[in-house]
């Protein structure tokens, strides 16, 4: 599947699924699944954020972007990370809020019912994106993956509390339960952030750089040496570029058949991969 096909499938379930939730609240009552619902809403800004990224992002090089646009998938990544914090943060005071607030639940069971039903969509499309993220290398469809994860995690949080709560008699149930899961919402969010940050800052690839490494030392002993390896990533492309020397005695052709071939066998394993081989005698 496209990077943009998932986005639009996830925008469009967004909506729906925030339609759900916003349905649970008013059979309900239940502040929790309100704070369920509204956290849909920043799904729903994400989604739009990441299909807009993802559309400039397969955008040609032109002449302002000689590389491409790919670096806005960082960007929405980081934003996403962003908001999966500010959403965690929003659980924990409204849980915190609700500490006090007892006896005004009404049809929670039909509340929770519609909850699982939009949490169940919620789910299939974070494995859907995070699976077309991992065949695109897409950190914009990873990070929208994790978000809608996020929002499962603080769902499942939600029902756990309120059904306990029930059964017990522990009105404050849920609440301590939505911290835990607020959690573990918020070091998804910090992963993301930090991520997205490195990838901005042009971390060097090591994966990248290991299999070019492997690759060329299969061929050592059509050149001298090779230094000053350097990778980026930008969106789901890897830029590479190296210095090769050869024997001075190489003529220009032989030199530049060798540089097609090694190419050629690097970006068989990374197909993503742009590179560039500075050949220099020696």
């Amino acid at each position: 599947m496209r990077k943009k096909q998932a986005a639009i499938i996830a925008l469009t379930c967004g909506i729906a699924i925030f339609i759900l939730k916003l349905s649970a609240f008013f059979v309900s009552n239940s502040i929790a699944l309100l704070s369920d619902a509204l956290e849909s809403i920043i799904n729903i800004l994400a989604s739009g954020m990441m299909f807009v990224s993802i559309s400039i992002s397969e955008k040609d090089p032109d002449q302002s972007h000689n590389y491409g646009h790919q670096k806005i998938e960082d960007i929405s990544c980081l934003l996403e990370g962003v908001l999966i914090i500010i959403a965690a943060l929003f659980i924990i005071i409204t849980a915190f809020e609700r500490l006090s607030d007892v006896g005004y639940l009404l049809q929670l069971n039909l509340g929770i019912v519609i909850s699982v039903f939009a949490t169940s969509l919620n789910l299939a499309v974070s494995l859907l994106l995070l699976n077309t993220a991992k065949k695109t290398g897409s950190n914009a469809l990873e990070g929208d993956s994790k978000h809608l994860m996020a929002d499962v995690l603080s769902s499942i949080g939600v029902w756990a509390g309120l059904i306990i709560g029930q059964i017990i008699g522990l009105d404050y149930m849920d609440s301590l339960l939505a911290f835990v899961a607020a959690i573990f919402i918020v070091k998804m969010g910090v992963g993301l952030v930090w991520k997205s940050s490195h990838s901005l800052m042009d971390q060097s690839c090591s994966d990248e750089e290991k299999i070019i490494s492997d690759i060329l030392k299969q061929h050592d002993y059509r050149f001298i040496d090779f230094h000053n390896l350097k990778t980026r990533r930008s969106g789901s492309i890897v830029f590479a570029e190296l210095h090769l020397s050869v024997a001075s005695s190489l003529s220009v052709k032989e030199a530049h058949d060798l540089n097609d071939h090694l190419e050629a066998d690097i970006k068989a394993v990374c197909p993503n991969i742009n590179l560039t081989i500075h050949v220099e005698p020696s």
